[in-house]
């Protein structure tokens, strides 16, 4: 704003020093002006370089999120060379002469010699007042540098100060976090959270200490309450201690710790959701950059529903109760490797931009991916699944890997498009695997599955080669309208007890 209210007031003071010249330039003058091209060859010079000016001095237009805090200074402004000043003064000069003494030539010999004579001093003191404005400007530049150097020291201390006040905020939540009370450690969170909020420069950090909070070790506790004591206990009984040898600290309790992690996860879940229920654009969104870490992180009914963010990493977590990630959008990697699901987990609709990692992941309970996208590789190896698996009309843009994952309920890939190849060399199928109108865009490799309950293939299409070579079929072996547009290879295949080596598809 100040910066647009300087370029006003230069292009104003050049307007009135330019009327003034107008004023004071005599009408008898206007005829010559009008007959010398290079008055207006400078006079447009001097007009464009005013304009050009007033435009370079102009803000980029970009636009800044609102924060609480002051923004930097938006560039450094160089010293003034020794040597503007003297060039100044010899401008100023050179242009006074220049025009007096071709006003001088210019002026028309007509009347008498008291005629000419007036002409003549009007010749200098118009020539004079045109190096006055000439001087004026240079002052008013001057000036204007002066007035930036000031809005900018000033900018400079605001921002200083701002950073000081941010600081000593963000050092005293941190500590609050260390408490042994849960009620100053929610209170060191949500001071975190308001902090991140009006400072969007230090939303990623802030994010990142939750992050860390989350991942400190932490036992959840059982779902039974604490039995009530009937009396109270001795007053020399010893408080329980947390298990450090430098301190005698009491020890924080599971409950108390588990309400505080809760209001962590539903921090960092209220701000990466970019729209509210009724779809409107939220308020408290912090952008799609927000990136999270919980490696190794003991997550309890962990609920991302609807949230959207860039890279996150669950390498190693573990999930206590549901987890639900439906209709969540990862722009970038998506890393869950060896993490443990202790109840459901629902990936529902789930977009990933990048590559989404499940290598090693163990699901406890059942593992919803229904309408899931995968826009890149998809890495399912030596996952396993002890509950239902559901991958019903999921995309996989690229490959899916799912070699040496085992499924040890029913494993439904109805609908399912597999847009590269598809590998599920060495799996698992515990119980019924069902792939019912399911597109195989690449090539399908199954070699040395082991199909423990019922295969159905029904009207799958097999783009490329079909290898199911080394299978075994437990239960009955299904392929109704299936369509083999590659090579079927089933050499080694073992059928009910009976080993199958014919070049076509099994059906039963």
């Amino acid at each position: 704003m100040t910066r647009r209210l300087s370029v006003a007031l230069m292009t104003v003071g050049g307007l009135v020093l330019l009327s003034v010249v107008l004023v004071l330039v005599p009408w008898s003058w206007w005829g010559v002006l009008a007959s010398g091209w290079p008055v207006l060859v400078l006079v447009a010079v001097g007009v464009a370089a005013l304009v050009a000016g007033s435009l370079l001095w102009r803000r980029d237009g970009v636009r800044h999120e609102v924060s609480a805090a002051p923004r930097p200074p938006d560039r450094q402004v160089q010293p003034l060379r020794s040597w503007v000043v003297p060039v100044g003064v010899a401008v100023v000069g050179a242009v006074t002469w220049s025009a007096v003494t071709w006003l001088q030539g210019s002026m028309p010999m007509v009347g008498d010699g008291v005629q000419r004579a007036q002409l003549r001093v009007e010749s200098i003191r118009t020539g004079l007042t045109i190096g006055a404005a000439v001087t004026a400007a240079f002052a008013l530049l001057l000036a204007f540098r002066r007035q930036q150097l000031a809005e900018r020291t000033q900018q400079a201390t605001e921002y200083d100060a701002g950073e000081k006040r941010v600081t000593e905020l963000y050092v005293k939540a941190a500590d609050q976090l260390g408490s042994d009370k849960a009620p100053v450690r929610l209170a060191g969170l949500y001071a975190l959270e308001r902090l991140a909020h009006d400072n969007p420069a230090h939303r990623q950090s802030i994010v990142e200490v939750i992050c860390a909070y989350l991942r400190m070790p932490y036992t959840p506790p059982d779902d039974q309450p604490a039995p009530m004591a009937a009396t109270p206990p001795p007053a020399d009984e010893a408080a329980p201690v947390a298990a450090t040898d430098d301190s005698d600290k009491p020890a924080v309790d599971p409950r108390e710790e588990r309400q505080v992690r809760l209001a962590a996860q539903r921090i960092l879940a209220r701000h990466l959701r970019p729209t509210s229920p009724e779809g409107e654009p939220h308020p408290l969104y912090w952008g799609t950059k927000v990136t999270l870490d919980l490696t190794e992180a003991v997550l309890i009914d962990f609920d991302l529903t609807g949230c959207r963010l860039h890279n996150a990493t669950f390498t190693k977590a573990h999930f206590t109760g549901p987890a639900r990630f439906d209709k969540a959008t990862f722009s970038g990697g998506a890393g869950f490797v060896e993490a443990t699901f202790g109840g459901g987990a629902g990936f529902g609709g789930v977009t990933f931009g990048g590559d989404a990692m499940f290598a090693g992941a163990t699901f406890s309970g059942g593992a919803g991916f229904v309408e899931a996208t995968f826009s890149d590789v998809a890495r399912f190896v030596a996952t396993t699944f002890n509950g239902d698996a559901w991958f019903d009309w999921v995309t996989f843009g690229d490959g899916a890997m799912f070699a040496g994952a085992t499924f040890s309920g029913p494993a439904r890939f109805s609908g399912v498009t597999f847009s590269g190849p598809a590998r599920f060399v060495e799996v698992m199928f515990g119980g019924l695997a069902r792939f019912v109108e399911v597109t195989f865009g690449g090539e399908a490799w199954f070699g040395g599955a082991t199909f423990g309950g019922d295969a159905k293939f029904v009207e799958v299409t097999f783009g490329g080669d079909a290898k199911f070579a080394g299978v075994t079929f437990g239960g009955d072996a299904r392929f109704d309208k299936a369509t083999f547009n590659g090579f079927a290879i089933f050499d080694g295949a073992t059928l009910a007890g009976t080993r199958y080596d014919g070049p076509e598809p099994v059906s039963e």
